[in-house]
Formats: structure tokens, C-alpha cells, sequence
């Protein structure tokens, strides 16, 4: 069973994510449903994945996209800070104690394996799902009001991006062990509980109930109309981080390509030519 909350999940209900047999899970459900994180407008933040270790590979995915929201958020912090030369108090008020949190937090990071497993499941099952960053120097002059706007939607069309990249892989894997996942049933779950949970996994839900056979997110209507109208501002942050030299937005960056790439003919033929040549050395 995939667990998810960390310590506000053990003080007030974490989103479980059970996998095994269905017949286990039903002499299971009464405790799981009491111990769980409870959503006023969904429910109790648990449902039966599938069989198998269903239940733990989609919490490593699930991982993965916390993994993501992270370095988003890092990724506008710093093109807000070092671009726009933002303030901490402007930035954010932190009531934490004396000074701003933020720059006590080591510029560092650890992993536990997790997040490697998704980009190794990814690479696997050929499904992309793009991250990482690397931090330089900078010297631009910008608008930061403009800025502060461009970076709310860049960060919002590139968090579309990452949910529809891990829930298509979630989808990848279910297709091949015949795990049969719900997927709106699946974002319902993580809505209280886990680190992730945003007002995207409604929505996500909400799609995937229109649309239980949706092929990706970006084509929902929704999430379609709203990434589009995003694009623009989405690709001046990326062209303003990178022509200042500071942190390249990875995460912006590779979403924005990941945009561009399911949009084009083009790029899909390639995709799909380099996935038959990476098939091939993989199991050949």
C-alpha cells in the first residue's frame, strides 16, 4: 500500500493508496476509510488501485509530480528573486521566527530513490517526464510587475504539463499490468492527505469523469483553452531566465517543450521514431 502525507498525514489522515488482491482490500476498508485524510466535497482520500503493487507505483509517481511541484516553485522563486529582484517581505511574509526561513534553507537537496524510480519507469515505458535544475549568474533588467504575472502563468501551464505527464505514465504502466485504474478515481484520492494536493486534482477529476478514456491532459477543453492562453507568458519567462544567465527553469523548460511537442506533427514523428530506436536497445 502507497502511503502519503508525511507528519500532517500521520497527525490528521494521510491518502492511502492500497494495491494487492480485491478481496484483501474489502477486510481492510472499514479501518482504511476511518484512518484516511476526509475531503468535505470527495470523500475519504483512499481507494483500491489494483492488483499487484499497483498501490505502490502509483504513490512513487505520485512522488515524482511532488518532485515536480517542487522544482517549479523553486524555479519562480528564483527568477522572481534573482530577475526581479523581488524582496523576501514582497516575496512572502514568514512568521517562522526571527529573519525569513528561506534563507536558512540549504541550497541543497537528498533523495530517498523514489523519484528516481519514476524517471527510470518513465525512460522504461517511454513516456516523458522532464525535470531538474542548474543555477548560473544574471544581469537583466525587467518589468516585475509584468514578471510576477508571466511567472504565475508560466508556473501554472507548466504544472498542467507535469500532472498530464504522470498521470499518462500511471496510465502506461495500469495498460500493461491490466491493473484497469480509475485515474479520476486516482487524483481524487491525493486531494487531502499528501504534500500534492492542489484545486488541479478537482479538475483533474472532473475531466477524467467527462472523459474516462482522455489520451492526455493537455487536450481536455479546460486545461486545453487554459494552457494556450498561457503559452505566451509561459515562454517569456523561459527566454528571460535564460538570456539573464541565472537558473535555467528546467522544469518551465522541458514542460514548454513537452507543450510543444504533443502539439507537432512533427515532433511526434520523431518522438515516435526515437522510441522504436530506444525500444529496440532496451529489450533487443
Amino acid at each position: 500500500m502507497g502511503v502519503s502525507g508525511g507528519e500532517e498525514g500521520a497527525w490528521h489522515g494521510p491518502s492511502l493508496m492500497p494495491g494487492g488482491s480485491f478481496e484483501a482490500s474489502k477486510h481492510t476498508e472499514d479501518i482504511l476509510l476511518k484512518v484516511v485524510a476526509q475531503v468535505p466535497d470527495s470523500g475519504p482520500c483512499v481507494t483500491y488501485i489494483g492488483k499487484g503493487g499497483a498501490g505502490n507505483f502509483v504513490k512513487m509517481v505520485h512522488k515524482g509530480i511532488e518532485y515536480g511541484d517542487m522544482q517549479l516553485i523553486s524555479e519562480a522563486y528564483d527568477v522572481l528573486k534573482s530577475v526581479g529582484k523581488l524582496t523576501n517581505e514582497e516575496l512572502h511574509q514568514d512568521d517562522k521566527g526571527e529573519g525569513y526561513l528561506v534563507d536558512d534553507v540549504l541550497d541543497k537537496t537528498g533523495l530517498k530513490g523514489t523519484g528516481n524510480w519514476t524517471f527510470q519507469q518513465a525512460a522504461e515505458l517511454s513516456v516523458a517526464a522532464p525535470h531538474y535544475s542548474v543555477i548560473l549568474g544574471f544581469d537583466q533588467v525587467v518589468d516585475t510587475v509584468k514578471l510576477i504575472h508571466n511567472v504565475i502563468q508560466a508556473i501554472n501551464a507548466s504544472k498542467i504539463c507535469s500532472y498530464a505527464q504522470g498521470m499518462n505514465l500511471i496510465r502506461a504502466r495500469s495498460s500493461i499490468k491490466g491493473w484497469d485504474l480509475k485515474q479520476g478515481e486516482q487524483a481524487r484520492i491525493w486531494k487531502g492527505g499528501c504534500i500534492i494536493h492542489d484545486i488541479f486534482l478537482d479538475r483533474i477529476k472532473k475531466a477524467y469523469d467527462r472523459n474516462p478514456d482522455l489520451p492526455n491532459l493537455l487536450v481536455d477543453p479546460g486545461f486545453a483553452k487554459e494552457i494556450i492562453e498561457r503559452q505566451s507568458a509561459w515562454r517569456r519567462v523561459v527566454s528571460i531566465a535564460i538570456n539573464s544567465g541565472i537558473s535555467t527553469t528546467p522544469g518551465m523548460s522541458s514542460s514548454l517543450a513537452y507543450f510543444h511537442a504533443y502539439r507537432s506533427p512533427c515532433c511526434l514523428l520523431i518522438w515516435s521514431k526515437l522510441k522504436e530506436i530506444f525500444m529496440e536497445r532496451v529489450y533487443i
